[in-house]
């Protein structure tokens, strides 16, 4: 009758040596050289501490209704027109002042309770002898990330354009962008930016001069831009017609660089290290059985015996 292999196991052999001898010794530099240089090598391959890392989310953006406009004339008239819906910059202006007529729509495309972009239209009325040959647009937002930290910051969108002929429209079609000089926190509440970009109860006119609005704005480490590659400018207006901006602001999805909490960076620490830790114990683990087996340091050997066989002689 043929015979089958119907279990087997391994064959245990214990090898004992006094504290003080060689083979203790050589058992203590192989477990130091199997667990400290995996440690080593996954420090010295850079990364080993995750400090940046980066996931996606749509922020909650609404428009606050802050609006400052500067409007550039042609040469015949010089100068330029100004409106803002702050009544201290209105006064500041005089002669320049312009009341434009102003709507405004949020949507929510895809009705998942964020608001995904800005219609904003605006109308300024001219005389017949004014012609529009640049155009200056702030906007201001709330902006507001939850996923990771709470982070609620007041933004802007600055739009821009300027043309040798004057025209009759702006059409600007673009994205309300995040820039980071610096990641945000794992967690947390961040309201460090959360103050009004345009001081409107100022009384002076230095606290609306666009120059240092946008200078002062730069200064913070996490902003935002207004993007379009391609702002359209129409020419051709009609002589009792207003000059019309109509902006399309939309507010993507976006990649936010923070900075990894303690048991993330824990986490990922851990698996490049152990990683490299399975190579190191399987190649001392066989050094180590070829030292005993061949007494290349002496010890006494014994071979393990079951504790089965222990209980059967134990009990005869």
């Amino acid at each position: 009758m043929a015979l089958y292999e119907l279990f087997s196991h391994p064959a245990e052999r214990r090898y004992r040596a006094g504290l003080c001898s060689k083979a203790a010794l050589f058992v203590l530099v192989a477990a130091a050289l199997t667990y400290i240089p995996p440690l080593l090598v996954a420090f010295r391959s850079h990364g080993f501490w995750l400090k940046r890392s980066s996931y996606e989310e749509q922020p909650t953006v609404r428009f606050l209704h802050q609006v400052l406009l500067v409007v550039l004339l042609g040469p015949e008239r010089g100068g330029h027109l100004a409106w803002s819906t702050f009544p201290a910059f209105n006064q500041l202006q005089g002669e320049h002042l312009r009341i434009p007529l102003v709507s405004t729509r949020e949507e929510d495309r895809n009705q998942d309770g964020k608001v995904d972009m800005l219609h904003f239209k605006l109308e300024l009325p001219l005389q017949p002898t004014e012609h529009v040959l640049g155009v200056q647009l702030l906007l201001t937002f709330s902006y507001q990330l939850h996923r990771m930290s709470t982070f609620v910051m007041q933004s802007m969108a600055f739009l821009q354009s300027s043309f040798p002929i004057p025209g009759s429209q702006l059409h600007m079609n673009g994205e309300l962008r995040l820039q980071q000089r610096q990641p945000l926190g794992s967690g947390g509440l961040d309201v460090r930016y959360n103050a009004s970009v345009i001081d409107g109860t100022s009384p002076f006119a230095f606290d609306y001069d666009l120059t240092r609005i946008v200078a002062a704005y730069q200064e913070r480490n996490v902003t935002t831009i207004f993007m379009d590659p391609n702002p359209i400018w129409l020419v051709g207006r009609a002589a009792e017609a207003p000059f019309v901006i109509n902006a399309v602001i939309r507010y993507p999805v976006e990649v936010i660089s923070y900075q990894p909490g303690f048991w993330e960076m824990i986490k990922f620490a851990w698996v490049q290290y152990v990683s490299i830790l399975l190579i190191f114990l399987w190649v001392f683990q066989r050094i180590k059985i070829f030292v005993f087996q061949n007494q290349v340091v002496s010890t006494i050997p014994a071979t393990a015996v079951p504790s089965r066989e222990l209980c059967k002689e134990h009990l005869s």
